[in-house]
């Protein structure tokens, strides 16, 4: 066997191999998001004796039915497509203002910004001092203590100022300001337009941290009219049943036991379907966006 045969040969081992591992992947991460959807449409009594594990078993719409009734979840939903709108806005403004004069050459002591910014990631002053200050500034129960308190994410601003630094030549940004145009017009003309790939992914990141996010919620809101999605989703999954519904007194206890079983799956699906339709409109600008700084040259 030659040379040249033996590593197409390895070449198609390694293909198989490679096909094998990904298969595997792809079930393991697949698996329990049909099963979620399926229980959610399933007989509830049948999924818990364990007659489904991949498709529907006694197709019911009740969990979604018993779920949309309940106008605490539409009030959700407004809440958090605000809160993840707004939020999203600041963040992309913020961290691209910024990441792109700390990936300039020439701002005067960038090293020791980035010294600062990195430091928080390591040490912060934690829950209570964070608090205090959210208090103190009178963002308590209002809308503005679910965007601001984290308004740049260092990890995500530290990625984006790479991007600057690393796919957007330096030569084009001397030849431009050489050319007479000034720094917010390099920004706007040049930089933002060369950096929509970093942009997609930063809001795909924001966009799922708002959207999924509840703890600042729990910590910062009083009034329950400005709850988000997540917050009141989680009050129903510990109660187990959904208040105020006219259908609830209809239902024996075994059904409600069994209803707020399936309720759970239905949430779950109720919850990722805006994220999962978002994901395919930046998914070609996502693939690019993350592997920043991995090859050079």
């Amino acid at each position: 066997m030659t040379s040249r045969t033996k590593g197409i040969s390895d070449g198609k081992v390694f293909d198989f191999l490679v096909g094998v591992m990904s298969f595997i992947i792809l079930a393991v991460v697949l698996y329990p998001l049909i099963f979620v959807v399926s229980a959610s449409f399933s007989d509830p009594s049948r999924v818990m004796n364990g007659e489904m594990w991949l498709l529907p078993k006694g197709f019911t719409v009740d969990a979604y039915t018993e779920i949309f009734k309940n106008s605490d979840i539409w009030n959700g939903y407004k809440n958090t497509f605000i809160y993840t709108t707004l939020g999203t806005f600041i963040n992309i403004i913020l961290s691209t203002l910024a990441a792109y004069p700390l990936s300039r050459r020439d701002l005067p002591g960038r090293n020791i910004f980035m010294f600062l910014i990195t430091f928080t990631m390591f040490f912060h002053g934690g829950l209570i001092p964070t608090f205090l200050v959210v208090q103190d500034l009178g963002m308590v129960d209002t809308i503005w203590a679910m965007v601001i308190p984290n308004a740049i994410a260092t990890y995500n601003l530290i990625v984006m100022r790479t991007y600057f630094q690393t796919s957007i030549p330096w030569e084009l940004q001397e030849s431009a300001m050489i050319d007479g145009c000034s720094n917010i017009k390099l920004l706007f003309k040049i930089i933002l337009p060369l950096s929509k790939p970093i942009i997609a992914v930063m809001v795909l990141f924001y966009a799922v941290g708002h959207w999924n996010a509840f703890f600042n919620a729990l910590i910062y809101l009083r009034d329950d009219q400005l709850y988000p999605l997540q917050l009141i989703l989680r009050e129903i999954l510990l109660v187990n049943q959904l208040s105020g519904t006219e259908s609830a007194g209809m239902f024996g206890m075994d059904e409600k036991i069994l209803l707020g079983e399936s309720i759970k799956y239905a949430l779950v699906v109720v919850a990722s379907v805006p994220v999962l339709i978002m994901y395919p409109f930046v998914q070609k600008h996502f693939v690019k966006g993350v592997m920043i700084g991995s090859i050079k040259g």
